[in-house]
Formats: structure tokens, C-alpha cells, sequence
């Protein structure tokens, strides 16, 4: 009998665990993709709404929403959805400097059976017409460019190399570009000399890296003179790397050409208190065949200064480089880069590196 008993009541307890796995919420969506199709970006932000029903037997809760993007931004039914009531989520889609086509997903998590659902939005943004502002967003003065600063990049030593600016003259009235200084090695003229009102011109700048006369990264600035005014804001940026020509050289020339070689390439100071100065030695070696000659030295800042001993370096000789770093005004983890350039043809450029960490 006792048998019997137990045999029925765990044949209850199977029934009722049967029941509540039964019981679950189901969600069912009319739709699991929209296509917005075309549209502007200057529409603004797009939004479409996915509705649901809860096929279920008890309430369906949605514990999150999530889109693949910021750009995407769900809002949903927060409170439970009863058995064969419905729901929705709101999906919007901001265009806004994102042109071209799209294609993104929301995940949707809930207690239902099928717990996760993944709904997307697809469709293409039409690119809006930009602004006078925005395809020249620099000023210099009353004019507008694309950029304030011409980069030659790499240059060999003897080349010259010419570059334009477009200049935009977007007010009502006719500027006359004059030049109040312009650097010794480069030449810049302005056609036209006077752009008319709602106009273009374009400055034309020519950089002559052997009256230069230096190596390594070169950086200097045109100043410009608008219809006679001294502001000395209405200047470009004009930047080159200025590189050895070594393209002449035969085999038998880099054979005997001179090799740079450091004792070691960079050097930590370890712990410096804020306003302390640390020296410290690197030595250069000549490992070739004919003289190593300096050509430039620069430091990434002005808190380091370097020293080399001498300029010209004979086969064989070694000469310290003495770096000094100035920690004051500065805290915490600091790296800062000394930039050789030799004529050792194969490795002309070398970086060498000092570090510390000051505490106040």
C-alpha cells in the first residue's frame, strides 16, 4: 500500500513539473526585418516598430533589448505582456553622418521559450549636400581651406618640390593675398593676387630642400597678408622631411660607406623628483670605412637637450652624445625621443629614447 502511495505522488510531482515547463511564454513577432529603403540624411532619424505576441501561457518579460550600434536606439514594453496580449519595440535609426547603406540588428532577450529573437533594420542614407563649412572647415583670416598645413613628406636633399592650396573667398567682397614673411627656401605666390567675391585661388608654395640646409624633419610657416592686414593668425603650416640622397652610390661606394652603431637604444632614469635634471651617455660608434658625419640631432621637447661631443666621426672612433632631461613641470610616466641622422646610407635616421618617472 505504502508503495502504491509513493508511486502516485511522484507520478504528481512528474505531472506538475510536466505543467510548469509547459507553462512558458512564447514571443511571436508579425515581422523580424524592416527596410527603411532610401532616404536623405537630412530626414533625420529614421523609426519603425516590431509587434509581438506573447503565444505563451503566462506573462512574457523582456529583460533586455540591445542594438549592434549607438547609431540604433530601441525602446520597448517594459511591463509584463499577459498570455495572447501583445507588445512592441521601437526602433529608431539616426542617419546623421553615416551615408551609404545599412544593416543592423537588435537583440531582443525575454523568459520566453525562444529566448533570444534577433530583429534588423536595413536601408540606405543618400548622402546630404555639404556645406561651403564643411568642405573647407579652416579659416585663415576671411578665407577658407581644406587644411592650413602642406606636407611635402619625404624629400631628398636636392629636390624641389611645388604644392596648392585651394583658397575659398566666401564673403561678398573682393581679398588681395599679399605675404608678410615667407621662409628663405621657399617661394609662394597667390593666384589669383586678388580672389573676387564668392571665389576661388589657389596658393602655390615651392620648397627647395638644398637651401634648406638641414636634415630630418623640417617645419615652418608662411605668413599671409589680407587686403594689407598684420594678423599674424593668417599663416600655413609648410612641414618636409629632408633626406640624404644616396641613389648615386655604387656597390663598391657602400662598401666603404660609414655604419652608425649605438651602444644601446634607450635608457630609463628610473625615479626623478619634479625639478631634478639627469644626464646620461650614449656612445656612437663608426663601424664602417670612411667618416660618419652628424647631420642633425633633435629632441622630441624642449626638456631635452643633447650634446654631441663632435660632428665628424672617423672609422673606428667612438664619441658620446650627451642627453640632459629637464623634469621640470612635468609628473608622472615620461618618454622622450632623440632623433640622429648620420650619412650611413643604410640607416640614416636613428631614435633613441630616455624615460623616467617623476614624482612631486
Amino acid at each position: 500500500m505504502k508503495q502504491l502511495v509513493r508511486f502516485f505522488f511522484a507520478l504528481g510531482l512528474v505531472a506538475i513539473t510536466l505543467t510548469a515547463m509547459a507553462q512558458k511564454p512564447q514571443i511571436v513577432f508579425e515581422n523580424l526585418e524592416h527596410n527603411f529603403g532610401g532616404f536623405k540624411e537630412s530626414d533625420g532619424v529614421q523609426t519603425t516598430t516590431f509587434k509581438f505576441t506573447n503565444k505563451g501561457d503566462v506573462p512574457l518579460v523582456l529583460s533586455n533589448v540591445r542594438a549592434s550600434c549607438g547609431c540604433t536606439t530601441p525602446k520597448w514594453t517594459r511591463e509584463p505582456v499577459a498570455p495572447n496580449a501583445t507588445g512592441e519595440i521601437q526602433v529608431s535609426y539616426d542617419p546623421r553622418n553615416r551615408p551609404g547603406a545599412f544593416n543592423k540588428t537588435v537583440m531582443v532577450s525575454s523568459n520566453a521559450e525562444n529566448g533570444t529573437t534577433v530583429l534588423r533594420i536595413i536601408g540606405r542614407v543618400e548622402e546630404r549636400e555639404r556645406t561651403l563649412a564643411e568642405n573647407y572647415p579652416r579659416q585663415i583670416g576671411s578665407l577658407r581651406v581644406k587644411t592650413d598645413h602642406i606636407s611635402f613628406a619625404r624629400i631628398t636633399e636636392n629636390e624641389v618640390k611645388t604644392q596648392d592650396l585651394e583658397l575659398v573667398n566666401d564673403t561678398e567682397k573682393p581679398i588681395k593675398v599679399g605675404f608678410r614673411t615667407v621662409p628663405g627656401h621657399i617661394t609662394a605666390k597667390v593666384e589669383p593676387e586678388t580672389i573676387p567675391a564668392n571665389g576661388t585661388g589657389k596658393l602655390v608654395v615651392t620648397y627647395n630642400a638644398k637651401e634648406a640646409n638641414t636634415f630630418g624633419f623640417a617645419s615652418h610657416r608662411i605668413y599671409l597678408s589680407l587686403d594689407g592686414s598684420n594678423d599674424y593668425r593668417a599663416s600655413i603650416g609648410v612641414s618636409a622631411t629632408i633626406e640624404e640622397d644616396f641613389s648615386n652610390l655604387s656597390a663598391e661606394d657602400l662598401a666603404k660607406a660609414p655604419v652608425a652603431k649605438f651602444s644601446e637604444a634607450s635608457h630609463d632614469f628610473g625615479e626623478l623628483k619634479q625639478g631634478e635634471k639627469k644626464d646620461h651617455t650614449f656612445n656612437l660608434t663608426n663601424d664602417g670605412k670612411s667618416e660618419l658625419i652628424i647631420r642633425n640631432v633633435r629632441s622630441s621637447c624642449g626638456c631635452t637637450a643633447v650634446a654631441p661631443s663632435k660632428k665628424v666621426i672617423a672609422p673606428g672612433e667612438s664619441v658620446p652624445i650627451k642627453v640632459t632631461f629637464d623634469s621640470r613641470g612635468k609628473r608622472g610616466r615620461q618618454s622622450k625621443s632623440i632623433t640622429v641622422i648620420t650619412n650611413d646610407p643604410k640607416t640614416p635616421t636613428s631614435m633613441l629614447r630616455v624615460s623616467c618617472n617623476i614624482t612631486t
